[in-house]
C-alpha cells in the first residue's frame, strides 16, 4: 500500500510540474488592432459652427497633429523628439517618425492595392524615411501620394488603392493605413465650403511585431 501511496504522489508531482512548466513557457498573443479614426483636425483653418452648417475661421498653427497607432491617440507636439508617435498630419502633408529630421526609426511606403486584401507586408517592401521638410516619406503633391487636387472644383480627394504601410516609430511593428476623407464628417460629396483638413482613416496594426496583418 505504502508503494503504492507513493507512486500515486510521484505521478502527482510530475503532472504538476509539467503543467507549470507549460505555463511558464505560455505566450500571450495580442490580437491585431482594426481601428477607423475620424475628423481628426489636421491643424484646420476652419470648423462647423454650431448651428450645423457655415463655417468659423480658426487659426493654424503650423503644427503636425501626431498620432501613435499603438494606442489609437494623439501625442502632445511636448513629445516630438521621442518615439512615441508613429505618423503626423498637417493639412496635406504626412509625416513619419523616422529619418534624419526624427528622433525615431519609422517608416513609410506608399503602396498600390486593396487595403482589405493587403494581409501582410510584402517581403519587398522599402521604408522610406523623412530626409527634409521637402523630402518627406510619402510624397506630397497631387498624384504623388495620398491624394489629388482638383483645380475644377478645388477639392482633394484620397487616391483609390493607396494604402500607407507604416513601420513604428520605435522601429518594431508595422501597420497598414487608408486615408478615407480629407473633409469634416467626411462627406460623400464635400463642397468647396466644406470644413477640411480633418482627417478619417482605417488602420491596422499589428502589435506582435510580425508583418502579418490579418
Amino acid at each position: 500500500m505504502k508503494l503504492t501511496a507513493n507512486l500515486t504522489l510521484l505521478a502527482l508531482s510530475t503532472a504538476l510540474l509539467t503543467a507549470c512548466s507549460k505555463d511558464d513557457n505560455a505566450v500571450t498573443t495580442q490580437p491585431v488592432q482594426s481601428l477607423t479614426v475620424r475628423d481628426l483636425p489636421a491643424d484646420p483653418v476652419s470648423t462647423t459652427a454650431s448651428s450645423g452648417t457655415a463655417t468659423q475661421p480658426v487659426a493654424a498653427t503650423g503644427k503636425y497633429t501626431l498620432y501613435s497607432l499603438r494606442d489609437n491617440k494623439v501625442v502632445a507636439n511636448t513629445d516630438s523628439a521621442s518615439n512615441k508617435w508613429d505618423i503626423g498630419f498637417r493639412s496635406t502633408a504626412i509625416i513619419i517618425n523616422g529619418g534624419a529630421i526624427r528622433s525615431g526609426q519609422g517608416g513609410a511606403n506608399v503602396y498600390t492595392g486593396t487595403f482589405d486584401a493587403l494581409t501582410a507586408i510584402p517581403t519587398s517592401t522599402t521604408f522610406a524615411q523623412d530626409q527634409s521638410a521637402t523630402q518627406l516619406a510619402v510624397p506630397g503633391g497631387s498624384g504623388n501620394g495620398w491624394y489629388n487636387y482638383s483645380s475644377t472644383t478645388n477639392l482633394i480627394s484620397a487616391i483609390p488603392g493607396r494604402v500607407l504601410l507604416i513601420r513604428t516609430g520605435d522601429g518594431t511593428k508595422y501597420a497598414k493605413l487608408e486615408i478615407l476623407s480629407y473633409y469634416l464628417g467626411a462627406p460623400a460629396s464635400p463642397t468647396s465650403t466644406t470644413p477640411s483638413r480633418y482627417f478619417t482613416f482605417r488602420y491596422t496594426y499589428q502589435p506582435s511585431g510580425s508583418t502579418t496583418l490579418n
